[in-house]
């Protein structure tokens, strides 16, 4: 039986010293099925959202996490959801732009489905390696992939995963061939950096980067195209002749039910980023190591089928499938 979990946000002070409106955006409690567990990062920036989402709308909102069946339980259950604009849907990238291709059949389909209402976070990928690890740039890496296709190791924390699919990246740039050793979470896969179980990983500030700072994992590159202002020694692969194209990122993001009437979207867009843009919010998130990109719905929605084109020709160029 799978595990359901509803948390109110804001429920005790969402009516304190709002507005009145003649029409109320929301005129109920609000619910986000959302496929990570309570405690995850996502689901951790959607209640620091979510929170200042309920003051404005002057409801409870409610995340109802659905974990589980590679997140197809939580939009499914979006899917069956009244079509009253009163339920969203928080899903990453995954969800959207790899599962296409890593699945036969979906449950679901963004465009005839979802209609994008913001993103909530993105965050980079580090490349980390042991402290001790001979490797001190990916140069290295490609080096003893060369010389020893299939020996060099790099974990993730699923099939299917950034980590699992970033990595692909870097073999089909690259033209090498390394070992995937998948891991059941974080915690397992960055204890196995850290002792040469496997030579690297990819790895986000929120999910490395405390092992990181404790000198438990040595961070060598930031697949991005900046580096990122807390590892400033850090370099950017967009910086490395070899590497510009190397770039591997994670995003979650709000949804709406493609039915969902272009005036409440609007709505619904312009009060995200208010969310987005209060200090507070984003001090949360600096902590998280997590950005905010303002994207409208339409330039979300292209940005969603450039990665999905771009992260296809990866995967069916591995021959990965997940069902």
């Amino acid at each position: 039986m799978i595990a359901r979990r509803e948390i109110l946000i804001g429920g005790a002070v969402a009516l304190a010293g709002l507005p009145v409106q003649a029409q109320p955006l929301m005129t109920k409690p609000v619910r986000v099925v959302t496929p990570f567990p309570a405690g995850s990062g996502p689901d951790a920036a959607l209640r620091v959202v979510g929170e200042t989402l309920a003051r404005k709308w002057g409801q409870p909102v409610v995340v109802d996490n659905r974990p589980g069946g590679n997140g197809f339980i939580a939009i499914t259950t979006f899917k069956n959801a009244p079509p009253d604009h009163h339920t969203l849907l928080l899903i990453d990238s995954n969800h959207a732009t790899t599962h296409p291709h890593t699945f036969a059949r979906l449950p679901y389909d963004v465009e005839k489905d979802l209609q994008p209402v913001g993103m909530i976070l993105r965050t980079p990928f580090f490349v980390a390696v042991a402290p001790d690890s001979p490797m001190r740039g990916v140069e290295d890496i490609v080096a003893a992939a060369k010389a020893k296709p299939d020996a060099v190791t790099y974990g993730s924390w699923f099939m299917g995963s950034p980590g699992h699919i970033g990595a692909l990246q870097l073999q089909v740039l690259r033209g090498i061939r390394m070992t995937h050793v998948p891991y059941r979470d974080f915690g397992q896969l960055y204890a196995a950096v850290a002792t040469k179980e496997v030579d690297w990983a990819l790895g986000s500030i929120a999910s490395a980067g405390a092992l990181e700072r404790a000198g438990k994992l040595r961070f060598i590159a930031l697949a991005a195209p900046r580096r990122d202002p807390s590892y400033p020694n850090v370099p950017a692969t967009s910086e490395l002749s070899n590497l510009r194209e190397f770039d591997v990122s994670a995003w979650a993001g709000l949804f709406a039910a493609r039915s969902t009437p272009a005036p409440v979207v609007e709505q619904l867009v312009a009060d995200l980023r208010d969310a987005l843009d209060r200090s507070d919010v984003v001090e949360r998130y600096r902590t998280f190591g997590y950005e905010a990109p303002r994207l409208a719905p339409e330039a979300y929605s292209q940005l969603i089928r450039r990665e999905t084109t771009a992260w296809g020709q990866i995967i069916r160029t591995a021959n990965l499938k997940l069902d």
